[in-house]
């Protein structure tokens, strides 16, 4: 089917350019060219747009053009032919596999076993109004806040922060949460998990999450965040994960009769696996 007047009409109209903002314009084009190399667009061997036609495409300067594609050579995804051009290199990682379906559970378990867990804040905090309004009376007053790094090797994954009622200060201790999965923790207490309530969403990294993920401040982070409930219905736990897409996917696995409703889903992460720190 050919495409309709009012798509020809949007084709045809120019993208907007990129624009200097939080991040500097070498390192936009520099991810915008990443992006497309990593998703295939651009495939090994194949030969990247001339300087001059990325300085016409993205309104952009010819040293930002070079700075970009500096980097892209610094990377390894590219190589920097004198006279001739830059062409992408082929990427180590290959096709991204899909893994096999996993519930929840069973995703956060395979998460804990080949990661492990570094905790960077623990203790009693006032929530902000969202999570003290997601929890209900759970979190009437202080609630206990669980800020975590989960690690690949020297590769950090995932920036996890959790609230808790405030009665688990007495049994989720720092040794505790690196040697155990934050869910089984809550099971040991005594508590059955129900339903889960999750919403994917993206934001811009500030200079905690930036340094703690390893990225840039201002860069795009992955967000999750899930409010756990008990068998009761009641809510037991909200918890925000953040991911740089320069590392980790969601991925889901659904029946075409809960397409609607993304029953079940899990997190997938592309990085090498080393060896030492990759177990708890």
């Amino acid at each position: 089917m050919a495409p309709t007047a009012r798509a020809k009409k949007r084709l045809a109209e120019p993208a907007r350019r990129l624009q200097a903002g939080h991040m500097p314009l070498h390192r936009q084009l520099f991810l915008v060219l990443r992006d497309q190399i990593h998703r295939g667009a651009l495939v090994a061997g194949a030969a990247l747009p001339t300087e001059h036609v990325l300085c016409e495409q993205y309104g952009v300067s010819r040293i930002t053009v070079r700075r970009a594609l500096q980097d892209l050579s610094a990377g390894g995804l590219v190589e920097r032919a004198h006279g001739r051009g830059s062409f992408v290199l082929a990427q180590t990682t290959g096709n991204r596999p899909v893994p096999a379906a996993l519930t929840l559970l069973d995703g956060l378990s395979k998460a804990q076993m080949e990661t492990s867990v570094e905790v960077v804040d623990l203790g009693l905090r006032t929530p902000p109004p969202h999570v003290a309004a997601a929890l209900g009376s759970v979190a009437a007053g202080e609630a206990l806040y669980v800020l975590r790094v989960r690690i690949s090797g020297d590769e950090p994954l995932m920036l996890t922060e959790a609230w808790l009622p405030a009665r688990f200060a007495e049994i989720l201790t720092v040794e505790r949460l690196e040697r155990r999965a934050l869910f089984k923790l809550i099971r040991d207490s005594g508590i059955t998990l129900g339903r889960v309530v999750q919403e994917i969403t993206a934001e811009i990294a500030d200079p905690v999450r930036a340094r703690l993920l390893q990225t840039h401040i201002g860069a795009a982070v992955l967000r999750v965040n899930r409010l756990v409930h008990d068998a009761s219905g009641s809510p037991i736990q909200h918890l925000s994960i953040f991911l740089s897409p320069d590392r980790s996917r969601i991925l889901t696995d659904v029946s075409a009769t809960d397409l609607d409703t993304v029953a079940t889903g899990f997190l997938a992460h592309d990085v090498p696996r080393t060896k030492g720190r990759d177990r708890l």
